[in-house]
């Protein structure tokens, strides 16, 4: 028996993990109707979809109330480069708030299920290591990063007591680095910092001493946690953890980048930004537990496929870094 198809919202549809989740969905034969400002994604990520007699491009800033009825809403809207949310600090955390309240009001209206994509950085600078989803977190609540962390947190509070207060049926996943194709390549992330870099033959600029670590998330297996998490239990709504729990130093990352691309880029070393992570790394116990998930594509690999697609692009169809970053 075919699967029922579902009409899905997904917010911040064009960004780089929102237009990945609708080609999931398009591709299983959903409803798929795409929402997103344009702030920092980018029509090409999605063009290809338009085509598709399931797949609908709505331009609109979820932090504005609107009407629409579906069965399923992926909350992906919100800037997540430091770069990006730190531009417009009031906006970013008014677009976790308010976003927020309106898809859990529509989904309280419409009966649907909602899942809200939050992140590690409710973890801030953390003191547990790895961190289960049990852990509070150390985050500095008047910090320059603060507008995105406290953000997610609050948006967090707000899923819960929607679904305590009005029974909504509610997923909370906390997304730890991601990577792959469509990534913006003037994010101030790490790795599209790097590989557009060593690209251009520049020194690769790594904050700090480099032995900060991180762990990376290839996008395809963040997209199939998180279809999980949707259309798993009704009696989990999470937090759950989703990332890939093995840990790299920033120079590891750095060295792996220059080797792949065959590039002749130098390392050099700047100061590291105010609260930024010495380490993150997630326990993924229970979403294996609970979503029998883990990542399968390693860093390598999914570093391989994602060079290619920086070599695929033209830097001039982006928008360049936002000024104060």
């Amino acid at each position: 028996m075919a699967a029922k198809v579902q009409r899905i919202l997904v917010t911040g549809g064009a960004g780089f993990l929102g237009s990945h989740l609708c080609e999931r969905l398009v591709a299983e034969g959903h409803d798929v109707i795409c929402l997103d400002n344009f702030f920092t994604s980018q029509k090409s990520n999605i063009a290809h979809l338009l085509k598709f007699p399931n797949f609908e491009l709505i331009r609109h800033d979820i932090t504005i109330p609107i009407w629409l009825e579906v069965d399923q809403i992926y909350n992906l809207a919100c800037p997540a480069a430091p770069g990006h949310y730190q531009y417009n600090p009031i906006k970013t955390i008014k677009t976790s708030v308010m976003g927020a309240i309106n898809v859990l009001g529509m989904a309280k209206r419409c009966r649907a299920k909602v899942l809200q994509a939050s992140t590690s950085e409710v973890y801030g600078d953390p003191e547990v290591h790895p961190q289960p989803e049990s852990y509070r977190g150390a985050v500095n609540p008047i910090g320059p990063r603060a507008c995105y962390d406290e953000g997610k947190r609050a948006a967090e509070t707000l899923f819960m007591d929607y679904h305590r207060m009005n029974g909504v049926n509610i997923r909370i996943v906390r997304i730890f680095n991601t990577y792959g194709p469509r990534m913006h390549p003037f994010d101030g992330r790490v790795v599209s910092n790097f590989i557009r870099q060593a690209l251009s033959g520049e020194d690769i600029t790594i904050y700090g001493d480099g032995s900060q670590t991180r762990s990376f998330c290839y996008c395809d297996d963040l997209i199939e946690g998180m279809v999980r998490m949707m259309n798993g239990p009704d009696d989990f709504p999470g937090p759950v953890n989703l990332g890939n729990p093995d840990e790299f130093t920033i120079r590891e990352l750095a060295e792996l980048v220059i080797e792949l691309t065959g590039s002749r880029s130098k390392i050099r070393y700047a100061p590291r930004p105010e609260d930024d992570p010495v380490r993150r790394r997630p326990d993924i116990s229970l979403a294996q537990q609970r979503l029998n998930w883990k990542p399968a594509v390693p860093l390598r690999e999914g570093l391989r496929r994602t060079i290619e697609w920086f070599r695929s692009i033209n830097l001039a169809d982006y928008r360049p870094p936002t000024p104060n970053y």
